[in-house]
């Protein structure tokens, strides 16, 4: 049914660790985003990344992984291809453009086109709004969407 499994939180005893588990055991790719240390949901990510699942921070490090052979069946299923780096970046968005949840609308709203935000600047600045799962959640996504773009250094800008 899938290639492999991203957690992005998970507790020391979830459901979400026992797919993970099914998942290792079925030979599936399990990839982990890391969590702060002192939240009891990133337990399972953090403890699966010291197990042996991909440490992911971005959609990129998903797509790189994947075999070309998807790769290549995703890209024609999106109608794009042609190996040019515009077309990477559509090709990598697999789903078409859709209303924002609240909270990719308040990520969003926080970055810039012209200046990049660090990441653990646009945590604090979400600091009673949203945890940083949900933060991770949403990047991902926009990600996905082509709405943000991540630079070096963990710093995210609007791509639009």
């Amino acid at each position: 049914m899938s290639l492999g499994v991203l957690v992005i939180e998970a507790g020391e005893h979830s459901g979400t660790r026992i797919t993970a588990r099914l998942a290792m055991e079925q030979d599936r790719d399990v990839y982990a985003v890391p969590g702060n240390v002192t939240n009891k949901n990133a337990w399972g990510p953090n403890t699966l990344i010291k197990q042996g699942a991909k440490l992911t921070a971005t959609w990129e490090d998903v797509w790189e992984d994947l075999p070309s052979e998807v790769r290549e069946q995703l890209e024609a299923e999106m109608g794009v291809g042609g190996g040019n780096e515009s077309n990477s970046v559509t090709a990598a968005s697999l789903f078409s453009e859709s209303r924002l949840s609240d909270h990719e609308r308040m990520v969003l709203e926080r970055l810039r086109q012209d200046e990049a935000m660090q990441l653990d600047e646009l945590i604090e600045q979400l600091e009673g709004q949203l945890g940083s799962s949900e933060i991770f959640t949403a990047l991902f996504e926009l990600e996905l969407a082509g709405r943000v773009r991540q630079m070096p250094g963990k710093n995210y800008v609007r791509a639009m």
